[in-house]
């Protein structure tokens, strides 16, 4: 709840403590006995891992990231082998009018649209970009679309009059468009999709 208003750093930093107390709390740096029964060994290791990954989440916020499922960004190595994966390009819109605007630009040049709402404080949103937007099979199925994406973490006046212009209470949300600049109502993604769905569903929302 406190990820909707607090800063990314400090709900990042809550995360670590969280983390690392209940470790502490699970035994993860006490020795074993040498009769430890086996759900004593099973409730020690799970508090390591939660360890290991509060003590991750502490080095990722001093260097910098603010992303609980990329931590280490900040410091480029994090997942890949030491290479930090490429992102969709995504053109920032702001409001009513930015919307407006980049849709009569995409219908100029014939192009189909993806507009994903976006905010710091969006678990979903977070996924999405870590998990989704980064895979080569989402990324070519957009290939030829304008992406667009409107970060309402302000959630100001603004933000809120395209929420409306949608019928929506705010992220996580995506809505294609056709090259018209038509919402294709039918294929909206509300919510965490995995690559492999989303990239079925683009592709079927653009007839690709």
């Amino acid at each position: 709840m406190l990820e909707r208003v607090a800063p990314a750093a400090l709900t990042m930093a809550l995360w670590a403590a969280l983390l690392i107390v209940s470790a502490v709390y699970m035994g993860a740096i006490d020795a074993l006995p040498e009769n430890a029964s086996g759900w004593r060994k099973l409730w020690k290791g799970t508090g390591l891992l939660l360890l290991v990954y509060g003590i991750v989440l502490v080095i990722g916020l001093a260097s910098g990231g603010r992303d609980l499922f990329n931590p280490l960004k900040g410091i480029g190595f994090s997942g890949g082998g030491g290479a930090q994966a490429s992102h969709l390009a995504f053109r920032q819109i702001k409001g009513v009018d930015g919307l407006n605007a980049a849709l009569a630009e995409a219908r100029a040049q014939n192009k189909t649209v993806m507009l994903d709402f976006y905010a710091d404080w969006c678990v979903s949103c977070k996924e999405m970009e870590a998990f989704t937007f980064t895979d080569p099979g989402v990324q070519q199925a957009l290939a030829g679309s304008m992406l667009l994406q409107a970060d309402v973490t302000p959630d100001d006046e603004q933000d809120k009059a395209l929420y409306r212009r949608f019928g929506i209470i705010g992220p996580p949300s995506i809505m294609f468009f056709d090259a018209n600049g038509q919402e294709l109502k039918n294929f909206r993604v509300v919510g965490f999709v995995p690559a492999d769905e989303f990239s079925a569903h683009v592709r079927k929302a653009f007839n690709l």
